[in-house]
């Protein structure tokens, strides 16, 4: 684990689930896609990133509250879906990080493998398993499957794996300080892309877990894993779910002090993240979020984890390609 990051609830590093012989980086695919995804257009803006309720974690890195000034972009509306990243795949022939190293982390509740599957159990998160056999086309275990979740995101990928679809695509990921604007909507200072409450006249407006987490699901929102990508309301700006489903990678390296730097530099103009780092940001929280344990399903919570590990509630939507300096 590096420096200055603490394990995450969320996010299991692929080293302490397992450790094996580290295999080579899958091989990124030449620009040839076609990226499909309906767009989002994001105005140039400055905008208050940061967590201005007091809801964050010290450790994450929440504050302090500072002005980002980004120019426009074009964000996808959605996530990337199984049947967006079974394009890519069959396109490319690209092999996910997950089936290079042969095995992935699958909550606990969802597994559906032989227990020889199972791999690795962390000590400190023990409501994930490593499992065998367990990627993007077998999301809970062998026994799982996609073929009537073509409109969920698809997960089980590392940022490594999101990069290279980029690359083929011709797009990018966010930026954190993209992807908190892009969440926001335009608004200010809000917990969530509707407002500051979990619930919208009586109903769940995002897919996180509601009961004793991690052993009792209620289902009060209809899902105890990923929902479809066009499940719930959009934001303002016409984004679907970027809170609670699956976290998002972002671009940038991860440092709970970055902030504190940005602030004492004045406005932060399309600000990149650090130079480097061990672990890649992600944004967004996920199915497994919840209050007891883990509020990260908000426009201002941040979370992070090593390029090259993959999860059963993590996934991504890019942005295109722009020539801002930090991209």
């Amino acid at each position: 684990m590096p420096e200055n990051q603490e394990p995450s609830c969320c996010a299991p590093a692929r080293e302490p689930l397992a450790p094996t012989p580290r295999p080579l980086i899958p091989q990124a695919p030449e620009r040839t896609g076609t990226h499909t995804i309906e767009q989002c257009l994001v105005p140039r803006q400055t905008f208050a990133m940061g967590d201005a309720l007091g809801d964050g974690r010290r450790a994450d890195g929440e504050t302090p509250v500072h002005p980002v000034t980004v120019s426009a972009f074009s964000i996808d509306a959605t996530t990337v879906t199984n049947a967006d990243w079974a394009v890519f795949t069959e396109t490319t022939g690209y092999r996910t990080e997950a089936e290079v190293f042969g095995f992935s982390a699958v909550f606990h509740l969802a597994f559906a493998g032989d227990e020889a599957d199972i791999v690795g159990q962390p000590p400190a998160t023990p409501w994930w398993l490593g499992v065998k056999g367990a990627d993007w086309r077998h999301p809970h275990g062998r026994h799982s499957g996609i073929d009537d979740l073509p409109d969920h995101p698809v997960t089980h990928i590392s940022w490594n794996d999101a990069s290279a679809y980029c690359t083929w695509a011709g797009r990018r990921l966010p930026t954190e300080a993209e992807w908190e604007c892009a969440s926001r909507g335009g608004t200010t200072g809000l917990r969530y892309p509707w407002g500051d409450e979990e619930l919208v006249d009586g109903r769940w407006a995002c897919n996180v877990w509601q009961g004793t987490f991690p052993g009792e699901n209620t289902l009060e929102d209809g899902w105890l894993t990923t929902a479809p990508v066009r499940t719930y309301q959009p934001n303002a700006y016409g984004l679907w779910q970027t809170v609670g489903n699956v976290w998002e990678w972002c671009s940038d390296w991860a440092h709970p002090a970055y902030y504190a730097f940005c602030v004492t530099g004045g406005t932060a103009t399309d600000p990149g993240g650090p130079e480097g780092g061990g672990q890649k940001s992600m944004r967004g929280g996920s199915f497994l979020c919840h209050p007891s344990y883990c509020n990260r399903y908000r426009n201002a919570a941040r979370s992070a984890n090593t390029p090259d590990s993959s999860m059963a509630n993590t996934g991504f939507r890019t942005v295109a390609l722009s020539q801002h300096p930090n991209t």
